[in-house]
């Protein structure tokens, strides 16, 4: 069973001025995302300066999520009531045995699902990575989606690779985001059903899913959740030339988010829009003025501002 199909939402971590976490306005973009149909949320990936995060601010972000949502939902709450968004809680990482107790600890927290990025930096070979994957997957009780961010890690998961997770029984989905469109068929010609795939980049999500995948892990769906979700909504009810014409429409901005490294662009825009994320933690640092120029002008066009 998928842990979700359609659009998955890579969560921005909120500070304050001080560089702490801001656990209420956290608890304000579960609140956004869930009025706006996102599908899942992902908490502390990339998007989320996972890497600046120590771990107690790690399973608090988690933790300050999962209350939020389920919070939200329960006043939400009809004779239908809706099945939980599942909480996906990003604890991969270059060092196996701090990943498995970061896993149990998100797992305690109430995440509903985990998504391991690849070892970066040590890397590592193929033997290494099924060792590290196999490891953390036999210590988790949780759906696992596997990420594969080469351009971060540099390390590729291949579709061979794919395949051997396929064969791990809680290892459900992978969140590809190499770009590769051609990789990206393969694995989905190799593995079938017996892995989901995502778009991990919102500029091929409706590529992505026309050869099978399940939807996206977007970045842009934290200022645009709504036009992501009916994007992926559409797709998968029958509409493709909606959904494409959709996906083309956002081109423009998705450019704009991407003239610098995520999560730049993307929490600045939050901020533009008036949500107060903050700022960023070192390496991070504030955008361009000539890129935020024309982050503003893409968000104009797009009537965000």
């Amino acid at each position: 069973m998928s842990l979700f199909t359609g659009s998955g939402v890579a969560l921005v971590t909120p500070f304050h001025e001080d560089g702490s976490i801001n656990y209420e306005k956290l608890g304000e973009l579960v609140e956004f995302q869930l009025k706006n149909g996102s599908d899942a949320l992902i908490i502390c990936g990339v998007t989320g300066e996972a890497s600046t995060l120590v771990a107690d601010e790690h399973i608090e972000a988690i933790r300050a999520a999962v209350s939020a949502a389920r919070g939200y939902e329960r006043s939400r709450q009809t004779s239908d009531p809706k099945k939980p968004v599942p909480i996906i809680a990003s604890t991969g990482g270059n060092f196996t045995e701090y990943s498995m107790k970061l896993c149990a600890r998100a797992q305690e927290a109430g995440a509903d699902g985990l998504m391991l990025t690849a070892p970066y930096y040590n890397k590592t070979t193929r033997k290494g990575l099924m060792e590290h994957f196999a490891k953390l997957a036999a210590s988790a009780d949780l759906p696992i989606i596997i990420y594969n961010a080469p351009a971060r890690t540099g390390f590729n998961v291949t579709p061979k690779m794919a395949k051997a997770f396929a064969g791990i029984p809680n290892i459900v989905g992978i969140n590809e985001a190499s770009g590769n469109i051609a990789q990206i068929a393969e694995i989905i010609e190799m593995c079938g059903d017996g892995i989901d795939v995502y778009a991990g980049g919102d500029d091929y999500v409706i590529p992505v899913m026309s050869l099978g995948g399940k939807g996206a892990i977007s970045d842009a769906a934290n200022i645009i959740p709504g036009q992501m979700r009916e994007m992926t909504a559409k797709y998968i009810s029958g509409d493709v030339k909606q959904a494409a014409k959709l996906q083309i429409g956002m081109l423009g901005l998705l450019r704009a988010l991407s003239c610098e490294i995520s999560p730049i662009p993307v929490k600045t825009a939050l901020n533009i829009m008036g949500f107060n994320v903050g700022g960023f933690r070192l390496p991070l640092t504030s955008m361009d003025p000539a890129n935020e120029a024309l982050l503003r002008e893409a968000m104009k066009d797009c009537q965000l501002i």
